[in-house]
């Protein structure tokens, strides 16, 4: 599988060859720990690895992408090891987790943002994609510094009950269970899943690995607002996937 987008100083592609995902795994490793070193795990050999680059060819931002062609296939992914996810398993459609996304923190550009996600808009048009998914973080595992953020999260983007997780993982923080303190801010890639529609699980995971809290968060495609789905499709309009 290949693609190729560009827009303004940015491009986005595919990850081809080993060097391709060793630089994706070391500025993931540079993006969540802070450090020179790669992060790999499991997951990565079965899924592809989206790469933005700007024009001198450095990679600034990346994500890892797992095609599943339907839910029963959902359990293969990084996201069922912490949520329960027999809602969407009991989905015919098909479906993309995507992880690991993160951004150069020299290259915090609009614009990385932006591209990227024209790239997922042509893959998901190309592909007939119905639901995008993926685990999205708060830094740290302190819930208190987030207790309205959960609280705006459960009154205003839970997931429906068909479709909202379960628990699974062994330390959770359920939404109800926090005080209103801290700030109501949103990780970006949060932000931008809310802004198109998307939903929330009703808990984060701890994650003691990443040192995070993370939501399950989904896109249902098909609910994206009109006029964010045309501006993406216009975004997305050089895609080239054969």
């Amino acid at each position: 599988m290949t693609i190729s987008f560009q827009s303004g100083r940015y491009a986005a592609r595919f990850a081809i060859t080993a060097a391709d995902l060793l630089a994706c795994q070391r500025l993931r490793n540079q993006c969540f720990f802070g450090r020179l070193g790669q992060d790999a795990d499991v997951y990565d050999p079965i899924c592809t690895h989206m790469m933005v680059e700007d024009q001198g060819g450095r990679l600034v931002a990346t994500a890892r992408l797992l095609e599943i062609a339907t839910g029963a296939e959902i359990t293969k992914g990084y996201a069922a090891g912490h949520y329960d996810l027999s809602g969407l398993a009991r989905c015919a459609a098909p479906m993309i987790e995507i992880g690991r996304f993160c951004i150069a923190p020299d290259a915090r550009d609009a614009d990385v943002l932006r591209v990227a996600w024209g790239a997922l808009t042509g893959l998901v048009d190309a592909r007939g994609i119905a639901f995008l998914f993926g685990c999205t973080s708060f830094a740290g595992t302190d819930p208190a510094p987030y207790g309205q953020a959960f609280a705006r999260l459960a009154a205003r983007h839970l997931g429906p009950d068909p479709l909202r997780p379960a628990i699974r993982a062994s330390e959770v923080v359920r939404f109800g269970d926090l005080p209103q303190g801290g700030n109501v801010a949103m990780p970006p890639l949060l932000r931008t899943y809310l802004a198109m529609g998307g939903w929330v699980s009703d808990h984060a995971v701890v994650d003691r690995v990443m040192q995070t809290l993370h939501v399950f968060t989904c896109l249902d495609v098909a609910a994206v607002p009109p006029a964010r789905a045309a501006a993406l499709r216009a975004l997305a309009q050089t895609a080239s996937l054969p």
